[in-house]
């Protein structure tokens, strides 16, 4: 498997982050692109094996310190791995067939993987749009937000 895009080892990452009950997907909370994907991981993902935080949230600032992301994040067993790798891992996780797609694409070279991701997230506000304030969970899925 490819070599993941680290963050457990950064001087302001606090350690606890990786070391949930639960597998954290942190995103950003007010781009509409990172909304539908984590509306997407929560619909397909029925038997609540992730957890979910934006990066505006109390949450993320306490545990991440000074870094400053803009890419999905997710932190499990230890790891704090982002961008690309995190999206791969989540998909890996879903019901089927979402874990074959993440295989498959997993078969691409890491540097066109990173620069597809690294183009899409570069213009999201522009191609998907995004608000002023993060949008808040629906009543069945706030339990899964942590703040």
């Amino acid at each position: 498997m490819r070599r993941a895009p680290l963050l457990a080892h950064h001087k302001d990452v606090k350690e606890d982050i990786a070391e949930s009950r639960q597998p954290v997907i942190l995103f950003d909370g007010v781009c509409h692109l990172c909304n539908r994907f984590v509306r997407f991981v929560l619909s397909r993902d029925p038997a609540s094996h992730f957890a979910f935080a934006p990066l505006q949230s109390e949450f993320a600032r306490q545990r991440l310190g000074a870094v400053h992301l803009d890419s999905i994040v997710l932190a499990e067993s230890g790891q704090v791995v982002y961008a690309e790798i995190a999206v791969l891992r989540i998909l890996s996780r879903l019901n089927r067939p979402w874990p074959w797609l993440a295989q498959m694409t997993g078969w691409l070279p890491g540097p066109l993987l990173a620069w597809g991701y690294r183009f899409v997230a570069r213009h999201r506000y522009r191609l998907f749009g995004r608000d002023e304030i993060c949008a808040l969970p629906q009543p069945g899925w706030k339990d899964r937000f942590l703040t």
